[in-house]
């Protein structure tokens, strides 16, 4: 049995070693550019967290009112596509400043429960809306890149997501600010190919501001949906991003 571990023991320090060894670096040189450009594609899934009024009285086109407590969620996460491109701005041997202006195409899955109007099943009456989003987004971001090892580099990145909504209009129940304003985190590395450099990159965003669009109440022609559009009363927007940038 000692022996068994000993062998096991060799084994591991064997591959450790020679996980180790230093090879032959693509594009020794490239990191010391004082500016980066390229291109990025990617997928995106986007969310957002609502704050719901509760109950609330309802002025009917007759001039009756009624109570009402409707309930707005947004029941699951939609993929997207992204697309962008990249400049880097070297500061330090590990620090640099990143702006990556990308165009985010998405939705997200609206549905609100009426609890005060419940259907044969005793359940609350439900009714859906696909919010269809297109961002124009611009992150400002602080990279921070661990020591280069042979053909790859760690970071960590965080900064600010300024966006705006290019999505016009509707009539639909619920409809979101122009600008908005997130904050971002995230990871990857850099792999050193022999042309060019491949950077996979996970990041999350959440929203600082509040994101619902109070005026779009009362432009709403059908009286009836403004229920639905008065029971939030703040949106936090939330993104995953899945990134594939090319340097």
């Amino acid at each position: 049995m000692k022996r068994q571990l000993l062998y096991i023991l060799f084994l591991l320090v064997a591959l450790s070693s020679a996980a180790q060894q230093r090879r032959v670096q693509n594009k020794p040189y490239i990191d010391l550019r004082p500016l980066h450009l390229g291109i990025s594609i990617g997928l995106n899934m986007q969310d957002v967290e609502f704050e719901n009024v509760g109950p609330q009285t309802i002025t009917m086109p007759d001039g009756t009112s009624m109570p009402a407590n409707i309930l707005c969620d947004a029941d699951m996460w939609n993929p997207g596509f992204s697309v962008g491109v990249l400049a880097d701005l070297r500061l330090h041997q590990h620090f640099s400043l990143r702006v990556s202006p990308t165009m985010h195409f998405g939705s997200k899955h609206l549905v609100f429960r009426n609890l005060l109007d419940l259907n044969e099943g005793g359940r609350p009456t439900e009714t859906t809306q696909d919010m269809k989003n297109t961002y124009l987004s611009v992150p400002i971001d602080l990279k921070f890149s661990a020591q280069r090892f042979n053909n790859y580099r760690p970071y960590v990145i965080a900064g600010l997501t300024p966006m705006v909504n290019l999505t016009g209009k509707d009539q639909d129940y619920i409809h979101l600010k122009r600008y908005d304003l997130l904050f971002s985190v995230g990871l990857g590395c850099d792999f050193y190919l022999p042309f060019f450099k491949l950077i996979p990159e996970l990041k999350f965003c959440y929203g600082l501001i509040n994101a619902i669009d109070g005026s779009h109440v009362n432009e709403l022609t059908d009286i009836n949906k403004r229920a639905f559009a008065q029971s939030v009363s703040s949106a936090r927007t939330k993104m995953i991003v899945l990134t594939l940038y090319f340097e």
